[in-house]
């Protein structure tokens, strides 16, 4: 690694991207740290995308351009990570942008730590109502929350950051690391959600993970009509993926209940947005949920206070065990605190606006228990 300017590798995966591409790119190429190699791989894009790529490769030099035929965002992405060359990798995806001093402020942080980094993590900005007159930048669900004791850490302590949106390009990782490991993405037609399995497999093999409580990079969230519609369409994959992260648990022999709770969370987070859209009596769902569950440890369910009565009594049903007596004042002291933190965290409005759709639809996220 060169030590003062070390380069980093930023990898696009790009399909039919053309409404956003130009920000993307943009913000990359401005970056106020400047050693980077941008690799943009076109994965089969039917529209403007690769004259784009072309448009900003011919007036910086450190693009590269992959074209190559359709095969999804993982196989992409593992492209891209045998192209690098770079000291450090970076995913930046085709429809969000970054700020101009991401790169430099993260270094400059690991700097500090005076020991080697396999991951430098921060906080990123949801981009919520993105391209309208409201738009607006929040903090993301882990600002202000992650406190680990010293710093390089390992995730048992903070495994906050196993519970919320993947997002694996609020970071950028060593090289040397991810091929001394292995990991790489898992290939599914589509984006396919593969980033979750490849955040347990980054964050779950070192104890060099250093995180900066800044945001820089800036998050498209998706639309309440695209994500209905994925629903709809991919029904279970959102349980398929939490499996794939448990395969990973399971495999590397991870043990932490701190670590298995934050994946428990998760698991209940995605079935709940499931059952939101596809009843429960579904039996397809019903039977994925029955499975999820019975990788789950009940010990650790029942007495994560974090973990909704409603839910508890749903796992129970579907595993076929008896239900312990649920404390309902603990989960609701959790309640307040988090909508306390939501509060200080996006705003009041936000805060109110995100209670009262919880409360909606509160019978339906746990199957009416």
């Amino acid at each position: 690694m060169t030590l003062n300017s070390p380069l980093i590798s930023v990898i696009i995966p790009i399909y039919n991207a053309e409404r956003y591409l130009d920000q993307c790119l943009g913000s990359v190429e401005e970056q106020i740290y400047r050693n980077l190699e941008i690799i943009c791989l076109n994965d089969g894009s039917t529209d403007s995308s690769l004259g784009i790529m072309q448009k900003h490769a011919a007036q910086d030099g450190r693009i590269r351009i992959i074209d190559k035929q359709n095969q999804g965002y993982g196989a992409s992405c593992n492209r891209g990570l045998k192209e690098a060359q770079g000291d450090y990798v970076s995913i930046v995806e085709p429809d969000d942008w970054i700020e101009p001093s991401m790169y430099k402020d993260m270094l400059a942080f690991a700097d500090q730590l005076d020991t080697p980094i396999d991951i430098i993590k921060t906080a990123y900005w949801r981009i919520v109502n993105a391209d309208t007159p409201r738009q607006r930048k929040l903090n993301c669900s882990y600002k202000s929350r992650i406190h680990p004791l010293k710093q390089p850490f390992a995730i048992r302590d903070a495994p906050h950051l196993l519970c919320h949106h993947p997002s694996i390009w609020s970071a950028i990782y060593r090289r040397e690391f991810l091929e001394l490991r292995g990991i790489h993405f898992k290939e599914i037609p589509g984006a396919g959600w593969a980033d979750n399995p490849f955040l347990v497999e980054t964050l779950c093999q070192t104890d060099r993970i250093a995180y900066l409580d800044n945001a820089y990079y800036c998050y498209r969230e998706e639309t309440p009509e695209k994500t209905k519609a994925f629903a709809q369409h991919n029904t279970l994959l959102p349980i398929e993926r939490w499996n794939d992260m448990m395969d990973v648990l399971e495999r590397l022999r991870v043990a932490d209940a701190a670590i298995l709770r934050a994946h428990n969370s998760r698991g209940f987070t995605y079935l709940s947005g499931i059952i939101e859209e596809v009843d429960l009596s579904h039996v397809e769902v019903r039977e994925a949920a029955k499975r999820m569950f019975e990788r789950m440890d009940a010990d650790l369910v029942f007495a994560d206070p974090e973990i909704s009565p409603g839910c508890k009594r749903m796992f129970a049903d579907l595993r076929g065990i008896p239900c312990p007596r649920v404390r309902t004042m603990a989960y609701a002291r959790g309640l307040i605190a988090q909508g306390i933190y939501s509060i200080k965290n996006t705003g009041i409005s936000n805060a109110l606006f995100t209670t009262g759709v919880y409360l909606k639809n509160r019978k339906k996220r746990t199957g009416g228990r």
